[in-house]
């Protein structure tokens, strides 16, 4: 079957800006870039590439497949999956690839211990539950979990690490210095057995704002695609120099006059209140733009931002281009990003974050793997 698309907007992805901001974080050599699911829809292979041309030296993938696709894409580095090996087959593959599989529990440790390659060590990965209460073993199982891994001296312990909770809110100080102490406790009782243990803590908030927490390895995520997980606190101008690395456009497939009292879209929830000009954009809540941002978020036209009217549909928004003159079918509109005007500025993912009252995450998961995506 031929190939196609089902939409003409596309998601810009700029590699240049991406290891702008890896550069911005520290040492190339201290980081592990979080590149799961997808990169954040940055594209996996792409970003891991421009990553590896930066000097990233390890990586952190959600899933064994990931990592499985990088080691095919002839990437030699660390690689850690995040959520660990999930199936027997999973444990398989990361024997044979060489991947870092995560020790969550101690049934884990049997199931590395029976994958472990007949000619070199398993590197493992232990998870340290420090406040998160997600995966990992608390300090109440570390004389169980290293009389455990002695048993297995083919499997060598690299890397701790554990995630701060809420790093990015300067009000939640006290709760993360707590999970910062006890994954320091942590950490030394596990380098008691085992010396050359890497620590990892620090994630896109705890690079930019809390030193302390960057030991050997850190890891950012949301930093290196440009947000600022201060944003909206006292701490914002840590992170001010970061760049958006997505931005996302579609072609305005036609330009129309209404006239006052008349409706746009579904619901007559946008009525003009004078006669009008309105671009219909080929962009909708199929291509990640959400349906509950309907009369509330701005499109950049010419470099101008300019108002989204009416319901968003599946693959139609349309925006109110009476400011502007010449608009015409044909011309770009940007959904996220784009060239702004002197004295404009785009529309980020952090801006639709908080009109929906969520994170930016969201907004760059859902945008690009909603979207065909182009690189430069």
């Amino acid at each position: 079957m031929s190939a196609y698309t089902v939409t003409p907007s596309r998601c810009h992805i700029d590699l240049a800006a991406l290891r702008r901001n890896f550069f911005r974080l520290g040492n190339p050599a201290s980081i592990m870039p979080v590149i799961k699911s997808d990169a954040y829809g940055h594209g996996l292979l792409p970003v891991a590439r421009a990553l590896d041309q930066a000097g990233a030296r390890r990586f952190a993938v959600g899933t064994v497949d990931e990592g499985m696709a990088l080691r095919e894409a002839g990437l030699g580095q660390r690689i850690v999956p995040l959520l660990g090996a999930v199936s027997p087959q999973d444990w398989r593959t990361a024997a044979a690839l060489d991947l870092t599989p995560l020790l969550t529990d101690f049934e884990d440790i049997e199931k590395a211990a029976a994958c472990c390659p007949a000619n070199r060590p398993l590197h493992v990965a232990v998870k340290c539950e420090t406040g998160m209460n997600r995966l990992g073993f608390s300090a109440d199982d570390l004389p169980a979990l290293l009389e455990s891994l002695r048993r297995f001296p083919h499997m060598t312990p690299v890397l701790a690490l554990s995630h701060l909770s809420c790093a990015d809110m300067p009000e939640e100080a006290a709760y993360t210095q707590a999970q910062i102490r006890l994954f320091a406790d942590m950490c030394a009782t596990l380098r008691e057995a085992f010396p050359d243990m890497a620590r990892s803590l620090g994630n896109s908030p705890a690079v930019l704002g809390l030193p302390e927490t960057r030991y050997e390895v850190c890891r950012p995520g949301l930093a290196l695609y440009g947000g600022n997980a201060f944003s909206g606190t006292g701490r914002e101008t840590l992170g001010a120099d970061l760049e958006w690395v997505m931005s996302v456009s579609a072609p305005i497939l036609r330009v129309r006059r209404i006239k006052a009292g008349q409706s746009v879209s579904y619901g007559r929830a946008f009525v003009a209140s004078c006669d009008a000009t309105v671009a219909v954009v080929a962009a909708g809540y199929a291509t990640g733009l959400a349906r509950n941002l309907s009369n509330r978020t701005d499109l950049l036209i010419n470099g101008r931002r300019v108002p989204q009217v009416g319901r968003v549909c599946m693959g139609m928004v349309m925006a109110d281009v009476s400011a502007l003159a010449n608009v015409r079918a044909g011309d770009t509109a940007w959904i996220l990003g784009g060239p702004a005007a002197p004295g404009q500025r785009p529309i980020t993912a952090q801006e639709m974050a908080d009109k929906l009252d969520t994170i930016p995450y969201e907004i760059l998961c859902q945008m690009g793997s909603a979207n065909p995506r182009v690189y430069s």
